[in-house]
């Protein structure tokens, strides 16, 4: 797709097409579906267009929720899209820290730009990618959001700060040439170097950085912050300026069974240390914002918990007790460590279904799962660890835990670096 096809799909005969493609069965396979198109006069290119943004809409729901059916997208800029709930919660808190008017500097399909808009921001979104702007500026049209929203094609280095009191960067993380992810911070584009230095030239500056990130590239006053959305980690950010409100921040997003979002929050200083005693009959597998923000210690805290190794993030406990922040199990018993003893003593459990979770240890869970060969009628959680240098096989089952009510915000006393 270019510009030219994009700007095609926004005319009426291109909203005709898309209707039309939206009406086939997609069980029908691309060849038939094709073959329809064609036979209700619709040329081969805006067809096969049609036909790509149809299956682009529907894999987008997952993240732009309603909204996915009337917006375009390119293959990348979808993959790279902030979820709407994250860009949503972003752009509220934009909103509520003073910023009327912010930089969307790298806006790709526009994910955030439209969350800005929504938020009553106004914005100036810039992508260096013609098609991808062009896609961004008919999605906020498609939104009717053109008012609030300049849309450039240009380089983000070249942007003139001035007239912005807020700015939001997302670096690309990908080698457009090769198709690949780039996780060297300093190989993304715009480059780090240009990045790092735009809280100097607007302090109220938003970044979105890859989970990974390493710590040592956070500056002193920064709030850094890892969001999880149904038990993925997807983003980092990083908070400068009158935005930042805390050290380090996790936050969990799950949806409700009314469609909703719960939303728990935990936050620290990411440096003292969780306690360590031994192992206990609950424990607590966190949630991964959790660990990757270095708040195991703070989440311990909560559930009177304690690690069983210091460098091992799972939390152990007397009791259980309900929280949104990490997966509670029940240990069952400890099982014998190495492939035959495993298979023989869960044989022996009756254990058919198995959930594997590991820290610690270099073990494929689906490659161990196949050659467990089980057939037991029975479900159970295997969790791979060590204690030392000790490996350890805990056979468990989950603790059922409604968590803590939406908005829940759960300030931490303590913080641990664990992995």
């Amino acid at each position: 797709m270019d510009v030219a096809l994009v700007r095609r799909l926004c005319t009426a005969e291109g909203a005709a097409a898309l209707a039309a493609a939206a009406a086939v069965d997609p069980s029908v396979g691309p060849l038939v579906a094709a073959t329809t198109l064609r036979g209700q006069g619709i040329d081969a290119e805006l067809a096969s267009a049609a036909l790509t943004q149809t299956a682009l809409r529907r894999s987008a729901v997952a993240k732009f929720g309603p909204h996915a059916s009337a917006l375009l997208f390119t293959r990348p800029g979808l993959e790279q899209a902030t979820r709407h709930v994250v860009a949503d919660r972003r752009a509220a808190r934009l909103a509520a820290g003073g910023v009327t008017r912010v930089a969307d500097l790298g806006c790709g399909i526009g994910a955030d730009t439209l969350a800005f808009a929504r938020a009553g921001l106004r914005v100036l979104a810039v992508d260096a990618d013609p098609l991808t702007a062009a896609v961004a500026a008919a999605n906020v049209a498609a939104l009717g959001l053109a008012d609030a929203v300049e849309v450039r094609h240009g380089d983000a280095t070249t942007v003139d700060l001035s007239t912005v009191d807020g700015v939001f960067c997302d670096p690309a993380r990908r080698d457009t040439a090769r198709g690949q992810r780039v996780f060297d911070p300093h190989a993304s584009s715009p480059p780090w170097s240009f990045v790092a230095e735009l809280p100097v030239r607007v302090p109220a500056t938003v970044l979105k950085l890859a989970p990974g990130i390493d710590h040592a590239l956070i500056p002193a006053g920064a709030e850094a912050q890892w969001v999880s959305v149904d038990g993925d980690v997807v983003e980092a950010a990083l908070w400068h300026g009158p935005l930042a409100q805390a050290p380090r921040r996790a936050t969990v997003l799950r949806h409700t069974d009314d469609g909703g979002w719960r939303v728990a929050e935990l936050t620290g200083d990411g440096r003292r240390q969780a306690p360590v005693g031994a192992a206990r009959r609950f424990v607590y597998d966190p949630d991964g914002a959790v660990v990757r923000s270095h708040l195991v210690a703070e989440f311990a805290s909560t559930v009177d918990g304690s690690l069983a190794d210091e460098h091992i993030a799972y939390v152990f406990a007397d009791h259980a007790t309900a929280t949104p922040l990490g997966t509670c199990l029940e240990i069952l018993t400890e099982l014998p460590y190495g492939l035959k003893s495993l298979r023989a003593a869960l044989r022996t459990e009756d254990i058919g279904a198995l959930e594997i979770r590991k820290r610690g240890v270099a073990v494929d869970p689906d490659r161990l799962r196949r050659d467990l060969r089980l057939s037991g009628s029975r479900t159970a959680t295997l969790i791979l660890t060590r204690w030392g240098s000790r490996p350890v096989a805990l056979l468990a089952t989950r603790v059922a835990s409604t968590g803590t009510g939406a908005g829940d915000h759960i300030p931490g006393t303590q913080a641990d670096a664990v992995e």
